[in-house]
């Protein structure tokens, strides 16, 4: 820890204006999750291990269902206009650019599980971000399991497309067609 002269600890302080994504880079990576909303620094609690394994179970499912040369990654960082977030999953369209932060158009879908800290961020402000950048769908697992799936609609915002329970093996059609067992994510 640095100290001043005096003896006392030296005082980390915020930006002097909007929170932007080089700012990130001052966090540890301590497990927490940093994101920026509108200028604005939003943080996450650690995940806990069961959150941890229905995100490996969703990006499992996923990958084995990919076509070639599409990418699914967990906790990939999409950077919007004033906004940087991270969802639990991200699937990529192929030719996509790679880079740490993605671009919203090389996203065709986003993957949040909810937990008691995220419900309201993952129901109501991230996928109002995620529609305005034109991500064309959005998924939300809630405890159950359920999966509730929405699609980007005309007029703006999303859509529900379908919901899906722990009791039954769903096909889907987007972002590629997969098999989805809720039963597995666990």
């Amino acid at each position: 820890m640095t100290t001043l002269s005096h003896g006392s600890p030296a005082r980390w302080n915020a930006p002097g204006g909007r929170w932007t994504q080089p700012d990130l880079q001052l966090f540890p990576q301590d497990g927490h999750r940093y994101e920026i909303l509108d200028g604005s620094l939003h943080v996450t609690p650690p995940a806990s291990t069961e959150h941890d394994s229905v995100v490996e179970s969703i990006v499992g499912t996923l990958r084995a269902a990919a076509p070639p040369g599409w990418w699914v990654c967990a906790r990939l960082g999409i950077e919007m206009e004033s906004s940087n977030l991270v969802p639990d999953v991200t699937v990529l369209r192929p030719h996509s650019s790679g880079s740490i932060w993605v671009d919203p158009a090389d996203v065709a879908l986003v993957v949040e599980v909810e937990t008691e800290a995220t419900r309201r961020y993952d129901q109501l402000l991230k996928p109002a971000v995620y529609a305005e950048a034109g991500i064309p769908e959005y998924w939300r697992v809630e405890a159950g399991p359920v999966l509730r799936t929405y699609a980007l609609a005309e007029s703006g915002g999303y859509r529900p497309s379908r919901d899906v329970t722990a009791e039954e093996q769903a096909k889907l059609d987007s972002p590629y067609p997969i098999r989805v067992s809720l039963a597995a994510w666990r």
